[in-house]
């Protein structure tokens, strides 16, 4: 009987054996299995005189072949690289809408500018001129498509991130219920295997989504955590997870990702401890890079149609009146906040649009009234000490103006920038309302002996500029800013009636006589006395006075005079004058967009979102090696290996075939003893 039992064991043994190598091979393409071996061990042998008598072999264990440190360490790089995967392929959409070529945005805006030749050759030809503002509205149509097309990708990463979470949800409670098989299942005193493989596959697939950290338990089962410490899953209870709006900037469409316990209200995530998944990098693409390229292009539509909207009020139309804006654009933006502030970001003062960042902005109130101004772009912060203080700072070309203070340690949340492109439009078609035309002219007196001669000739308003520059704008006594027209900022002009610039040649300058107002060129303004104080002369050099600029060349000799005046007291002379025009395409070489001329700011945008979408898929690059070679190095421990497989197969077969012998030959032995003993 022993031998039988011997050969018995060994073939139930063996059997097994052969049922988990063939389970094995049934699974070689399972997502997550992990090989199993049978653990055989030693049946304690019978005692007896003569020793211990060998009673066979018995199945200790099905032992899974499987790595705790690599299995979440790879669940980890899986999670990056799905985060910097989703990011690459998303910047490398919003980097289609900045495309170049002929139908791009960047050719529209030099058309645009280029438009402007025929008018300076010709400033009362009609059809130059409707050419020009159609290439203006052309130019304002594309701003608008590719913000249009920047809301069209938002709308798909919303719409993503919401597919996202409702997954994640799924899969968390799926981890769970398969929790809760396992705590039972441990209850047997063996490994549930391929519930343990199943469970580990589900968190797998979790950190396509959202990082996690894991933490088991005692009881077998597997505590699941995101954003740092919130527990996802704990035991067999599932938590949620929804993206939403956050509730710290209502209105401000920052989208954040929240976590619901069960029986509990949402808690909003920080999302620098999201670590890896889709939705963080979903998440980074919609907050920051989707962000700064609403903010290249809405800060370039400012930029350009502030500028050419105040060149325009510094030109007369063909019907002798001062011109109106160009293009409809917003003179500010509200602050958003779920706290008491109250405010809004001006784009209307002082400073030049060459100033502007392409930036957010929030305002801290520190200890209120007090606070400071932080520039999220690169966290450059600009103190105040009260509301006053921070209404009369120009900070990037910007006016911060609250009404209400925040409480203490408020946020408020502005951007100034993000929707300015999706609101530019045409608001001059008719083409004798482009103001082409200088409102002041000059002449050069008819005495006068000298070389001296009219380089150029502009009104500035309150704005003007230094070596083609938009440095800063000056507001003299005379100066009137109007406010809105249109949605747009005009400055009326200066206009002499009569002014005399008469060249003192023992003192090397003008001076000036038909008007009391100081020239620019004088330090300090009070020193200056109308008609004695004399105004240095170099030439190429402007003068400017009362908003209007004045520049000479040539050698002057004693007493040659200039005579500058309203262009309108000389009749029609002024509707074959482009000098307005002229200041107009001149605007292309203007610096900008981070010291970019406007011609060239679009080239700019287009490169940094490059830069950006290079940078994201060299980070894709990196984190897809970094996972390949871990979750190659899990596989190596965890997977099923066919040819090794095909051996152990033959390897269990043989000694099945031996235990099988073992038995015959104990059932020959058994039958020749009954047949002696039945003698």
């Amino acid at each position: 009987m022993s031998l039988l039992n011997v050969g018995a064991r060994a073939l139930l043994a063996n059997q097994v054996a052969l049922q988990t190598t063939g389970h094995n091979i049934a699974n070689v393409s399972t997502a997550g299995y992990s090989r199993q071996n049978v653990v055989m061990e030693t049946v304690q042998g019978q005692f007896t005189g003569s020793g211990y008598i060998g009673k066979g072999v018995q199945v200790a264990t099905i032992l899974r072949n499987h790595n705790e440190l690599l299995t979440r360490q790879a669940a980890a790089a899986q999670a990056a690289r799905a985060g910097d995967t989703v990011r690459a392929d998303r910047l490398a959409q919003m980097q289609d809408i900045f495309r170049g070529g002929a139908d791009g945005l960047g050719a529209a805006i030099t058309d645009m500018l280029n438009s402007l030749v025929d008018v300076v050759a010709s400033p009362s030809d009609m059809t130059a001129r409707t050419v020009t503002l159609t290439r203006m509205d052309e130019m304002a149509a594309r701003m608008r498509s590719s913000a249009s097309l920047l809301q069209e990708l938002e709308y798909s990463v919303n719409e993503q991130l919401q597919t996202n979470t409702t997954r994640i949800n799924a899969l968390a409670k799926s981890i769970g219920a398969v929790n809760e098989e396992i705590a039972r299942a441990k209850g047997n005193g063996q490994s549930p295997n391929d519930l343990l493989d199943q469970r580990d596959q589900l968190v797998r697939d979790l950190n396509q989504y959202i990082q996690t950290t894991q933490v088991p338990a005692d009881d077998g089962t597997l505590g699941v955590f995101v954003g740092g410490s919130q527990a996802l899953v704990l035991g067999s209870k599932a938590s949620e997870v929804l993206v939403a709006e956050s509730r710290q900037f209502p209105g401000s469409q920052l989208m954040q990702l929240y976590f619901k316990p069960e029986g509990g209200a949402p808690v909003e995530l920080n999302e620098a401890m999201l670590g890896g998944g889709e939705v963080a990098g979903l998440l980074r693409f919609a907050n920051h890079d989707l962000a700064e390229g609403r903010n290249l292009l809405g800060r370039m539509a400012m930029a350009i149609g502030s500028t050419i909207n105040y060149q325009q009020g510094m030109g007369l139309t063909l019907g002798g009146e001062q011109g109106k804006p160009l293009f409809a654009l917003p003179t500010s933006a509200l602050g958003r906040t779920s706290g008491a502030a109250k405010g809004i970001v001006d784009f209307t003062g002082p400073l030049g649009t060459s100033d502007f960042a392409a930036s957010d902005y929030e305002v801290r109130f520190t200890a209120p009234p007090a606070g400071q101004v932080i520039r999220l772009s690169d966290g450059q912060t600009t103190a105040f000490t009260d509301l006053a203080d921070l209404r009369g700072q120009q900070i990037d070309g910007l006016t911060f103006d609250f009404t209400t203070a925040g409480t203490a340690n408020e946020r408020v949340l502005f951007k100034p920038f993000a929707d300015a492109a999706a609101n530019i439009k045409a608001l001059v078609f008719s083409p004798r309302d482009l103001a082409a035309a200088n409102p002041v002219n000059a002449a050069m007196g008819t005495h006068n002996s000298g070389t001296l001669q009219l380089a150029k000739l502009e009104a500035t308003g309150s704005h003007w500029k230094t070596s083609g520059t938009p440095t800063s704008y000056v507001n003299p006594p005379e100066v009137v800013n109007t406010g809105v027209v249109g949605d747009a900022t005009l400055a009326t002009p200066a206009v002499p009636a009569q002014v005399t610039l008469r060249y003192d040649q023992a003192q090397g300058g003008f001076i000036v006589t038909g008007t009391s107002e100081p020239p620019l060129n004088i330090s300090p303004p009070g020193s200056y006395m109308a008609g004695t104080t004399v105004i240095p002369y170099t030439s190429g050099e402007a003068i400017r006075i009362n908003g209007w600029a004045i520049t000479l060349q040539g050698t002057p000799k004693d007493g040659d005079t200039v005579a500058v005046g309203d262009a309108k007291l000389s009749g029609d002379i002024y509707t074959r004058n482009a000098g307005n025009a002229s200041a107009l395409m001149a605007l292309r070489d203007e610096k900008m967009f981070d010291e970019s001329t406007l011609s060239d700011g679009y080239a700019g945008l287009m490169a940094q979102v490059g830069t950006r979408t290079q940078s994201a898929q060299y980070a894709a690059s990196l984190s897809d090696s970094i996972a390949s070679n871990l979750e190659a190095s899990r596989t190596a421990v965890s997977g099923v290996n066919l040819d090794e497989e095909a051996a152990r197969l033959i390897q269990y077969q043989q000694a099945y075939q031996a235990s099988s012998k073992m038995l015959q030959i104990a059932q020959n032995i058994f039958d020749n003893l009954i047949q002696s003993m039945g003698r």
